[in-house]
């Protein structure tokens, strides 16, 4: 290895030395990956294998920002692709891990075995919109914001809404089961998927569900593969339950002085029987972020809590939905309330939450990003948790912020550079995940587990169920080539 490293620095520069360093190479070592590129190119093409150190570094890593060196990255064109390079791999033993966009946080598609890259990009035809049933039905590359706005042409709406919609893959949302901005009103990935195409390990195909909006025949094995990482099985096709399309949406960004008034409001709107399409919650921290990142909004200096908030549906019953909401918070101590009166208002009122994950790092350069979900009645409890947690690491920052409406909140530890101050944030992260499940909530509301937080899985997940988990893992993947590392530790 170290002669490899010393030509690569000689050829290409420094910065694939850097690189390198900071990835697991063991699997460049496995005399069963020679010539790997060679066969996997008789099954799927040459102009469908990337093998060259530039290509492979470019799908070394996600939004995790973990490294591990991948053999090969495959680019398949089909469901028959998929299913000879798992039967080929399958028979060599060779690690497989599915890529959509690459934009998870936790490690799900960081090739950790190395092995195989399978690369879904080249995989995003919309097969079907089918506007009287309601579905849709797609392959695994098609980006969300993409579905979103086919699928508007007809009327039509895709609820699920994570962040990274405008670049995100349906087939890595679903593999994460994504949750997003309307998972209050609108549930989550898991909700509107209504069949799978499904290639398994040895490389036979499946089909779970129907595309009828109910089905209750046998096991529920949709439910089974929605979520599973890229462990169980390789999405090919995904149909989509559709809704029809809100006719009006409104925001309202409402300014508060208390964290307690925040979160107050917020109940009392859901106790009212109102249910915004999105409730967002954004603390003291990350507004004094924001204020020195974009200037749109103008925050006065007594604001320490945010909630932005929208209503959709019929126009009338969204304009007396946002008077009600008005008058609640109001009610909770409310500063002041600004509501969009269009689409551009409204993107500027958006844009102070989406500022907020760029703005962080003007509080420190590095971050880890936590997505626990409470149940709502116990999100002061736990906010309160983690502020006494962090008097006790002086040192760190933390800053939270999310979709209030359902309980998953974003907490964000941040900490300069050097290993003690990264040994304290994951120190601090183990306590506030434990925390996390004593008051009866999830270490991941929409994240997943991959490798980040596979050490935290026992945390929740009893021996027996665990135990049972593992089954299934291993009578769908006997070998453990799918995503190898992930979930379990």
């Amino acid at each position: 290895m170290k002669g490899i490293v010393k030509k690569l620095v000689k050829k290409r520069g420094a910065v694939y030395l850097r690189l390198l360093c900071t990835m697991n190479t063991s699997a460049t070592k496995r005399l069963k990956t020679d010539g790997l590129d060679f066969k996997l190119s008789q099954l799927v093409g040459k102009e469908n294998v990337l093998h060259i150190l530039e290509d492979r570094i470019c799908y070394s890593y996600d939004g995790s920002k973990q490294r591990c060196l991948p053999d090969v990255v495959v680019r398949p064109q089909s469901t028959q692709h998929v299913s000879d390079i798992l039967r080929f791999a399958y028979e060599q033993e060779i690690p497989v891990c599915p890529r959509g966009a690459g934009s998870g946080l936790t490690g799900g598609a960081v090739p950790v075995k190395g092995g195989i890259i399978l690369d879904f990009t080249q995989m995003n035809r919309i097969v079907e919109i089918s506007p009287e049933d309601l579905t849709a039905t797609v392959e695994p590359g098609v980006v969300t914001q993409t579905l979103q706005s086919e699928v508007a042409k007809h009327r039509l709406f895709y609820p699920p809404d994570p962040a990274s919609a405008p670049f995100s893959t349906i087939g890595g949302n679903v593999a994460e089961c994504s949750g997003g901005i309307t998972g209050l009103k609108y549930g989550v990935t898991r909700d509107y998927i209504l069949s799978l195409e499904v290639v398994l390990a040895d490389g036979s195909i499946i089909h779970t569900g129907r595309k009828t909006l109910k089905s209750v025949t046998g096991y529920d094995l949709t439910r089974l593969f929605v979520g599973s990482e890229g462990t169980l099985g390789v999405f090919t096709q995904i149909t989509v339950k559709l809704l029809p399309l809100p006719e009006k949406i409104e925001t309202l960004l409402v300014f508060f002085a208390t964290t307690q008034d925040a979160i107050q409001s917020a109940s009392q709107i859901i106790f009212n029987n109102l249910l915004p399409r999105a409730m967002e919650f954004i603390d003291k921290s990350s507004i004094d972020c924001v204020k020195g990142y974009k200037q749109e909004i103008q925050i006065p200096a007594e604001v320490n809590a945010l909630l932005l908030i929208d209503i959709d549906g019929r126009e009338a019953s969204v304009k007396t939905e946002a008077s009600l909401v008005e008058e609640i918070v109001n009610k909770n101590h409310a500063i002041r309330v600004a509501s969009a009166k269009n689409a551009q208002e409204r993107d500027t009122l958006w844009e102070v939450r989406r500022a907020i994950s760029p703005a962080l790092y003007n509080i420190a350069p590095y971050k880890i990003n936590e997505d626990i979900c409470v149940p709502r009645g116990r999100i002061l409890e736990i906010l309160g948790r983690i502020a006494g947690i962090h008097k006790r690491y002086p040192s760190l920052k933390v800053a939270s912020f999310g979709h209030i409406g359902d309980g998953n909140i974003h907490v964000n530890v941040m900490y300069d550079e050097g290993e003690q101050q990264r040994a304290l944030a994951e120190e601090m992260i183990e306590e506030i995940l434990r925390n996390t499940v004593e008051v009866g909530g999830t270490i991941s509301g929409e994240h997943g587990i991959g490798n980040v937080k596979s050490a935290f899985l026992s945390l929740e997940i009893p021996p027996r169920e665990l135990e049972i988990m593992k089954e299934m893992k291993h009578l769908l993947d006997p070998k453990g080539i799918l995503n190898p590392g992930k979930v379990f530790c």
